[in-house]
């Protein structure tokens, strides 16, 4: 069971200050912890992507306390938006709705659209109701890399840079929030979260599922992406034991996520079992990454999750985080351990 923490008045008073001096604060959200800045505030908002690395293109999410805000971000709201609105939020949820005219380009990436949500996690209500404004906020790690679920993972990435912490305890959800854009008065899915894609047919009848030719750039939605530091490679699952021993008899250090105990004792191993239940294994997905990325392997191998629906978010930040390959002077020996075709 998820512990969840509220802050302490003096927390928040702090969390606020910051905001509005312009500094970045890293809270909690029901999904992952966010790196929040005042979204009002173009030159806080650039601080997040130094801080981050985090291309200018690149589009974060303004977070509000409530539905009834959206008129100061957005110029819009098609009724599938407002549908889904009232059926989700609070909750893990992003809209990707026509900005309004006072938007910066900063936040929306120089789109024409911006990306809102309202969070369901108490301490993130509570920070955005004292703050009383939009906070700009992508997820609290450097770009690209493993999302923080808890507060220890954003001082493992930031250290002191990041001068305000609010601990509100293990993410409940522990992947990152469902992404809907809309077309002709139709939603469209931009990356999979907690809120289904039944869900969402559920809600509305129609979803469509692939990219359109006006696709907003999103969150999350590059190739490569949520990736450890320590090449990642995808096996099939029936083909996890054979490969970690293979590799491992040459000497080599091999970290494995798997969904079930190791048939046997491999040298130079270090195995986690995530079990066989989605809800679980999404939650402690990223947790167990970064656990492995810390074990001094030279690869991590991944059990290929089942191809069913639940799996779906799941299958795709694993995906994600494979793609990002290994750059320069590992190639040679990422391709000895059969990490490159």
């Amino acid at each position: 069971m998820v512990r969840i923490v509220r802050a302490s008045a003096s927390e928040l008073e702090a969390a606020v200050q910051a905001l509005r001096d312009g500094e970045p604060v890293a809270f909690p959200t029901e999904t992952v912890y966010g790196l929040g800045a005042n979204a009002q505030n173009p030159a806080a908002v650039r601080r997040l992507f130094e801080l981050k690395g985090r291309p200018a293109n690149h589009p974060v999410i303004v977070h509000l306390d409530s539905p009834r805000y959206l008129h100061r971000w957005v110029r819009e709201v098609p009724e599938v938006a407002e549908k889904l609105a009232e059926r989700f939020w609070p909750g893990p949820l992003t809209l990707v709705l026509p900005r309004s005219s006072t938007v910066h380009d900063v936040v929306t990436g120089g789109q024409d659209t911006i990306a809102v949500r309202v969070p369901a996690h108490p301490m993130a209500q509570q920070l955005l109701t004292a703050f009383g404004g939009g906070i700009a906020a992508p997820s609290a790690n450097r770009y690209g890399r493993i999302s923080p679920t808890r507060a220890e993972h954003v001082r493992d990435e930031f250290g002191d840079a990041v001068r305000v912490i609010l601990d509100g305890g293990e993410c409940q959800i522990g992947l990152e929030s469902t992404i809907v854009a809309f077309d002709g008065g139709r939603a469209r899915l931009l990356r999979p979260g907690a809120v289904t894609l039944a869900q969402l047919q559920e809600a509305l009848g129609e979803v469509l599922v692939t990219a359109g030719g006006e696709t907003p750039r999103v969150p999350g939605s590059t190739s490569s992406h949520y990736a450890p530091g320590t090449p990642m490679q995808i096996v099939p699952q029936d083909e996890i034991d054979a490969r970690a021993s293979a590799l491992s008899e040459g000497g080599q250090r091999i970290a494995v996520l798997a969904q079930r105990l190791p048939l046997s004792t491999y040298p130079y191993v270090t195995w986690i079992n995530a079990g066989r239940r989605a809800e679980a294994y999404g939650h402690d997905l990223y947790a167990n990454l970064r656990t492995l990325d810390k074990a001094g392997c030279a690869l991590i191998l991944v059990q290929d999750v089942p191809e069913d629906p639940r799996w779906d978010v799941i299958r795709d930040r694993l995906r994600r985080g494979a793609a990002l390959g290994v750059a320069g002077d590992d190639r040679e020996a990422a391709a000895v351990l059969g990490v490159l075709p």
